[in-house]
């Protein structure tokens, strides 16, 4: 009995041994899973932070030939075909230097995200500066900016780049939606404005499903307050195909009788107005109903 227990201890501890030794191999892919995971972060994060530095070498009020060059000698390192594809088509939908001050100095990068194996979202801020903030630090402005970076040929490129960004012109100021192809262009006063994202929805005739929505951005003067509320520039989206179903009365938008009334569009997008946007006639209603007589909404393709 004793050779039995002697032989029954040893043959539980060679299974103990074995457990121990497959856990760890099982561990093993894990870890460089999760390290495989933490180098493309890092190199993802790496390149978005240096193609902002290239941001103020791109001065997107040269002439159209010289914007291009400056466009595929600077970025081209830093983004996919595709994309330089449409920034040389339309230049202006490409991030750069706007004005002589204040200029774009960086990308600062506000989260990272893995879409899928292959590909990442970057959010974060573009920062503008002035010679005073170079001297000091800080930011003269700053405006929102998302990246999608995707793995192409084994390298991490920029595949997309949507940003809203402030475009001052003279003694105007434009709103650049580049998700979406167009500039609002606003009085100097409205600097420091506000963009405020809704969405709008469409309801069936009959019970009042929601058959469609669509984005809604506002635009808010720099004055508004919740006690104070002024008049906000509100723009609808629609996909044409929702445009058109809506003109042929397959739903409405809200309970005015009429609908909303078309501001511009382009092959892709209808921009139109809310019917009785300024029913309450808030502060400001009048100022709104001057910009918009000035057709301020222009496509950037």
């Amino acid at each position: 009995m004793r050779k039995i227990s002697v032989w029954l201890i040893a043959l539980m501890l060679l299974v103990s041994l074995v457990g121990c030794t497959g856990a760890g191999k099982t561990d093993q892919p894990n870890d460089n899973q999760a390290q495989a995971e933490q180098n493309d972060q890092k190199a993802v994060s790496a390149l978005v932070i240096d193609f902002g530095t290239k941001l103020s070498m791109v001065s997107l009020q040269a002439p159209a030939d010289t914007v291009k060059k400056s466009i595929q000698e600077n970025y081209g390192s830093y983004v996919s075909p595709g994309l330089m594809e449409k920034w040389i088509k339309y230049p202006l939908q490409a991030p750069g230097r706007l004005t002589s001050s204040p200029w774009p100095d960086r990308i600062e990068i506000l989260s990272t995200s893995r879409v899928s194996p292959d590909s990442y979202e970057v959010k974060g801020e573009v920062i503008e500066i002035t010679s005073q903030e170079k001297a000091s630090g800080g930011a003269a402005t700053k405006y929102p900016i998302t990246l999608q970076v995707k793995k192409l040929d084994e390298r991490w490129l920029i595949n997309d780049v949507v940003m809203n960004r402030p475009q001052a012109n003279n003694d105007t100021l434009s709103y650049v939606n580049t998700q979406y192809g167009f500039s609002f262009s606003l009085p100097e006063s409205w600097k420091g404005y506000a963009i405020v994202n809704d969405e709008w929805k469409g309801l069936s005739i009959g019970d009042s499903a929601v058959l469609e929505t669509g984005p809604m951005i506002s635009i808010r003067h720099p004055g508004w307050t919740s006690e104070k509320p002024r008049q906000d520039i509100p723009i609808m989206i629609f996909t044409v195909q929702q445009w058109d179903s809506l003109q042929s009365g397959k739903y409405h938008i809200g309970a005015a009788p009429i609908g909303p009334s078309e501001l511009a569009r382009n092959a892709r997008y209808v921009f139109a107005l809310p019917a009785r946007y300024n029913f309450a006639f808030p502060a400001g209603y009048e100022e709104v109903e001057k910009i918009l007589a000035g057709k301020p909404l222009k496509m950037l393709e």
